[in-house]
């Protein structure tokens, strides 16, 4: 078969050589075309759930909202892994399907579970499905300011004509700008799947009730709430013809400004008119914040880009910053973008230039040792054939497995381009060496035949190699899970190119042959200088060794044993440590500090960074955003950290320090903090890591079990072991405590005797306290919520809230402390699931050595000195468990 594919390339050489340049042309379009990242897609399917639970605890989250959803989903068709958190008013569920399923087939499955358990569910509860994105999807930061100072970095897109400057745009108009302006804008790109904005005000119309007003005109919330709605519709009129037009009647009562609300009538009390602005203080404010940002310790407005499975990174980063700079000049005149704070692309754009420059330097050594050895101009061509043609043809293969560009592919290709050549050089040369010993002879053969007897010559020798070189790969393959999807592609490019190498020395090569090699001149030596040199050496090193093989053999069997002894003493990482040229630092303030002492702690924790010489920018997201899948609390803040440039370290007349040495300042920076836990990583290894485990640091030990106060004493327990490990860095526990609670439980004698429905106080109380959203208000394009409570000032301790006056059925009016009891007590801030079962993680990470013998003497000691009781017990995972997998595998 191979002798028939050398004859079919040789008898049809100009189709051979036209196949050959359409693979050319065809490969480098396709190249152009890939996706290009840093990683393999590592992303395992995941679908994740938002169950918005107003006004419900922790605990009755987890009860009657993420356990029915969880079990019902824990043993669908194809789902590794169940996570989930039931926060204050939110639960969320993550649900992880095995590789290779289909997300749409994985949404699906999850749909169609869901609307078995939605009866089960708590009243005004729909769960519903997050956007397709993923844990490495999150690419690119960017931070929206306002201020006129004028801006020094070139990463800064700023106003090209700045007005001079009235007045600073506020945080409530930042906001505005982000969520209708630039969040549409970016949406609307292709390859973005979600757009998450954090920081700002969110402006909202405020119905603040003066309950004494309201009390003294005998009117209730409820008649309030009812008389909001009421007002603000439009109705239609149905149609009618104008002179043969078909004329819309439309019916306009919506509201559309302050006074608008403020003019609205309640009721009527004694023949006069009771307004809104009588028993209310109508405001456009900012609704409550569960989260904030700010850059460089200025609040500011962060936006986190996430791009849908298959996008180009760098591409899709060029077309948000082209889009950013269209948007810049229709923004207020102080208002600028940063588009540094974190790109994914940076990192991925430096790492494919390492190793497109690995690979460059291979191919130019490649060109100088067949240079050297061949000294032939024409054979040095001919051979170099085999690179581009293998390396476009890899490329068309990317195209068809749906496999990008990223530094494993580029690592396979670099290892393998030392020998494309290798089979063409074998052919060249054996061709060569036939066609100068024809050329000899008195009577010389046809070229044709010459070469192709020549190619068919070694032709054995030539695939044996290639099929043995390909065997070692193989293995690859048999790796599952991420470490699977990591090293497969390097497997496939490694592969692929050689095998494509191996089919051009039987087609294009014995071609190229007969085309120039026949008529060029031939010298009588045989070898180049070099060759015969290096000839003479080896006969010489051959001969002493057929004469001491004892000696060869002995020496080859104790070099052996002495490496195979070394063996168990490496040290043991899933991956190298990345150096990603910037930071992310999580940060946790105790559990239940508030939103303002979170916004502190993280301005001084900024500005400790900003003192570090190698920081340009740090930007803070602190709580969560509104769409955010990642329910953090808020004393939980994530600061990126961007480092500058060397051009701006040279400006500075500074020298960038080992990234060690940086680590190191910055941790003992933030240790000035007392109270705080402080984790510090690089933004794609944290997200590694979360893939791994649920968890951003290298290790996460997780310890199962029923009740809380006890995960909560056994995982201190596990953390006081672990950090007198050596090497062990940034440990902390999950933030799973209990923190005050207010509970206003209304008594069953004082409701019944005053004839309170028990459901109608806690509604009351409810739209009093946390506010009752009873419309919205169109400006434009802009929709703005419409809400009824009270002033913060009067809920802002216990003694007002048991003040407050709620209305008996008789038209009396008490005090919520006549009828029901109001006290603090302790209670969850949050509660995590796995797979059904409450679990609490302590999360570290490995500096100074490395991660598989640290974490096998931190296994060791807890072994030792931490008893679990039945029912509880730990499990460990992170990095540790993926690198362990491959090795375990390998040996098998």
């Amino acid at each position: 078969m191979l002798d028939r594919i050398i004859r079919f390339s040789l008898e049809n050489r100009l189709l051979t050589l036209a196949f050959a340049l359409a693979l050319l042309v065809g490969g480098f379009a396709t190249l152009r075309g890939l996706p290009v990242d840093v990683l393999p897609d590592l992303d395992r399917p995941r679908v994740t759930v938002f169950l918005e639970a107003p006004g419900m605890a922790p605990e009755e989250v987890e009860a009657l909202v993420t356990r029915p959803v969880e079990t019902a989903l824990n043993g669908a068709t194809g789902v590794e892994a169940v996570r989930s958190n039931s926060a204050v008013g939110l639960g969320m569920v993550f649900i992880e399907f095995n590789y290779g399923t289909d997300i749409f087939t994985a949404r699906q499955i999850v749909s169609e579970k869901l609307q078995t358990v939605q009866e089960q569910l708590p009243e005004g509860i729909s769960p519903v499905l997050g956007p397709i994105s993923s844990v490495m999807g999150q690419i690119m930061l960017v931070g929206l300011t306002s201020g006129y100072e004028q801006p020094t970095k070139k990463d800064t897109i700023a106003p090209q004509n700045p007005s001079t400057p009235q007045q600073r745009t506020s945080a409530a108009d930042l906001r505005t700008l982000a969520d209708y302006t630039v969040r549409q804008r970016l949406l609307s790109i292709a390859g973005v799947a979600q757009v998450i904005p954090i920081g700002g005000e969110q402006r909202q119309y405020q119905v603040l009730v003066d309950l004494p007003r309201l009390n003294a005109t005998g009117l209730t919330i409820n008649q309030l709430e009812e008389a909001l709605r009421q007002s603000n519709l439009n109705t239609t009129g149905n149609f009618f013809d104008r002179n043969g037009s078909e004329v819309l009647i439309r019916n306009l009562g919506r509201l559309r400004s302050v006074e608008d609300i403020e003019n609205i009538i309640v009721s009527y009390r004694n023949g006069s008119p009771v307004t809104v602005k009588q028993v209310a203080t109508v405001q456009f404010g900012g609704r409550f914040k569960r989260g904030d940002g700010s850059v460089n310790g200025q609040p500011a407005v962060i936006l986190s880009i996430e791009k849908q499975p298959g996008a180009s990174t760098p591409e899709l980063t060029r077309q948000i910053e082209a889009a950013l700079a269209d948007l810049q000049p229709s923004l207020p005149a102080d208002v600028r973008f940063n588009t540094r704070l974190f790109q994914q692309a940076e990192f991925i754009n430096a790492s494919l230039t390492n190793v497109e420059e690995a690979l460059r330097d291979g191919a130019i050594l490649v060109v100088i040792v067949l240079f050297a050895f061949l000294l032939n101009v024409r054979t040095t061509l001919i051979s170099l054939t085999a690179i581009p043609l293998s390396l476009l043809v890899t490329a068309l293969v990317f195209k068809l497995g749906g496999i990008s560009i990223n530094t494993l592919t580029l690592g396979g290709l670099a290892i393998a381009i030392g020998e494309l050549v290798d089979d063409a050089i074998v052919d060249v040369e054996n061709v060569f060496r036939r066609l100068r010993e024809n050329r000899l002879l008195p009577q010389p053969r046809p070229a044709l035949q010459v070469i192709y007897e020549a190619s068919s010559e070694v032709r054995n020798s030539i695939v044996y190699a290639t099929i043995i070189v390909v065997l070692v790969f193989l293995p690859l393959f048999a790796l599952s899970g991420m470490e699977g999807r990591i090293f497969a592609p390097l497997g496939v490019a490694y592969i692929t190119s050689i095998i494509a190498s191996l089919f051009v020395s039987l087609t294009v090569t014995p071609v190229l042959c007969y085309y120039l090699l026949p008529k060029m001149k031939m010298h009588a030596e045989q070898d180049s200088r070099l060759v015969r040199w290096l000839k003479a050496k080896d006969t010489r090193l051959l001969s002493f060794g057929f004469r001491h093989p004892k000696l060869i053999l002995g020496t080859t069997g104790l070099l052996f044993v002495l490496a195979a002894a070394t063996v168990p003493f490496f040290g043991t990482e899933f991956l190298p440590p990345f150096n990603e040229g910037s930071l992310t630092v999580n940060f946790s303030a105790p559990a239940g500090t508030s939103l303002a002492e979170s916004n502190r702690l993280g301005t001084i924790a900024e500005k400790q960074m900003l003192q570090v010489p190698e920081v340009a920018y740090t930007a803070r997201r602190t709580g969560r955003a509104e769409l955010d899948e990642h329910a953090e609390s808020v004393n939980n803040s994530e600061i990126e950290v961007a480092f500058k440039t060397d051009e701006e370290l040279e400006k500075q007349g500074l020298e960038r320090r080992e990234k060690d040495v940086i680590l190191t300042d910055l941790r003992q920076r933030l240790s000035l903090l007392q109270g705080v836990s402080v984790n510090v990583g690089q933004p794609i290894s944290h997200r590694l890591d979360h893939l791994l485990s649920g968890v951003r640091a290298q290790v996460a030990i997780k310890v199962f079990g029923n009740d809380l106060l006890e995960l909560r004493r056994f995982a201190n327990e596990v953390r006081d072991v672990a950090a007198t490990v050596p090497g062990v860095v940034d440990l902390q526990v999950e933030k799973q405590v209990q923190v005050p609670q207010l509970l206003i439980r209304p008594r069953e004698d004082a409701i019944r005797a005053l004839g309170l429905p028990r459901g109608e106080v806690v509604q009351d109380l409810e739209t009093l306290f946390q506010g009752a959203v009873v419309s919205r208000i169109l400006q434009g394009q802009q929709s703005f919520e419409l809400i009824v409570k009270l002033p913060d000032s009067l809920r802002a301790d216990l003694n007002q809230i048991a003040a407050t006056r709620l209305e008996t059925p008789s038209g009396g009016f008490v005090p919520v402390s006549a009828v029901a009891d109001v006290s603090y007590e302790p209670g969850p801030n949050t509660i995590n699931h796995e797979n059904t079962q409450r679990r609490i993680t302590i999360s570290a990470n490995v500096a100074g050595r490395d991660l598989g013998s640290a974490v096998q003497e931190m296994q060791q000691r807890i072994r030792e000195q931490v008893k679990l009781p039945t029912g509880y017990y730990l499990t460990y995972g992170g990095n540790l468990k993926a690198s362990r997998q491959p090795a375990v595998r390998s040996c098998g």
